[in-house]
């Protein structure tokens, strides 16, 4: 899973970074979570194609977060798109997608579905699912926590000779989860598998204040992405509008035993973000400032 930062600013944009944006590329499709204003044109600026968008993921309904909706989808329409796009958020988002998807005198050439979902929702992707988590806004707000399915143990090619099964296909079907024969013997893939291995993890806060909730949601994630507007100077304000600094983000990966922590959703205020960065790696080393089109491939866990 790649993940790539399309926007990085809090509130409105600055000359360097757009608003809240955040897309998701596994294999052929793209996931985005959130959609700031400008978006479109961000994903011209980078190395994805809004086109291969399946599902958009808001997380909560302030302009910064949802407003680059509109003109995504007027993009998609005259580019040809004729799949439809899932749009997912809290509560409201039907009715408000449903304005956003034919505004003005314009109508969607495709299907726009749209469906809000409560704090533990999920949605079944197939090989992965998101979940909604509850977060703490000042207007009803959701994270997301995208998790893949447990995959197969690892195929172990020196069991696989000892049994006499010959390399080809029959090996595809074991490690499939299949069994095969071989000179008239079963062979079932707990034979020649380790013991199965988890999922990706990736959990997206939105805009929130530290949580346990969050804590809980993001227990061994494989990247936890964090609000992040302010640092410890400007806590209590950041805190008021129900957001984060740099340091209490770090003690929420800390906590929930996260392999990277990145932050986003920068106050406009700071053109220099060290002082946010460095009050989180106190904290927790493994820690990333995320600026606009800053990537980051997320490796299996083993």
């Amino acid at each position: 899973m790649h993940i790539v930062f399309l926007g990085t600013s809090g509130s409105w944009p600055t000359p360097k970074r757009n608003v809240s944006a955040i897309a998701v590329k596994r294999g052929p499709e793209v996931l985005l979570f959130d959609c700031g204003e400008g978006t479109q044109r961000q994903f011209m600026l980078s190395n994805l194609s809004f086109m291969q968008i399946t599902r958009v993921f808001l997380t909560h309904f302030h302009g910064d977060h949802f407003l680059g909706l509109p003109g995504l989808i007027q993009s998609m329409s005259m580019n040809g798109r004729e799949r439809e796009l899932l749009v997912y958020g809290p509560r409201g988002t039907e009715d408000l997608v449903e304005t956003l998807a034919n505004i003005g005198h314009f109508k969607s050439g495709f299907p726009v579905v749209a469906r809000a979902l409560k704090g533990g929702e999920e949605v079944d992707c197939g090989e992965y699912l998101v979940r909604a988590i509850e977060t703490s806004h000042t207007v009803p707000a959701a994270g997301y926590v995208l998790e893949e399915g447990i995959r197969p143990g690892r195929f172990s090619l020196d069991k696989a000779k000892a049994l006499g099964i010959p390399e080809g296909p029959l090996f595809s079907r074991l490690q499939e989860g299949q069994a095969v024969t071989v000179g008239g013997r079963s062979i079932g893939p707990e034979m020649v598998l380790g013991p199965p291995r988890r999922g990706r993890k990736i959990v997206y806060t939105g805009d929130t204040l530290p949580s346990n909730r969050i804590l809980e949601a993001a227990r061994d994630a494989d990247v936890l992405i964090h609000d992040a507007t302010a640092d410890t100077a400007l806590e209590e304000k950041a805190n008021r509008y129900g957001h984060s600094t740099g340091r209490q983000a770090a003690e929420i990966a800390r906590d929930a035993n996260v392999h990277a922590l990145i932050l986003t959703h920068v106050s406009p205020r700071y053109e220099d973000t060290r002082s946010i960065l460095e009050e989180a790696k106190t904290v927790f080393p493994n820690t990333y400032m995320a600026e606009d089109f800053f990537e980051y491939e997320t490796p299996y866990p083993d």
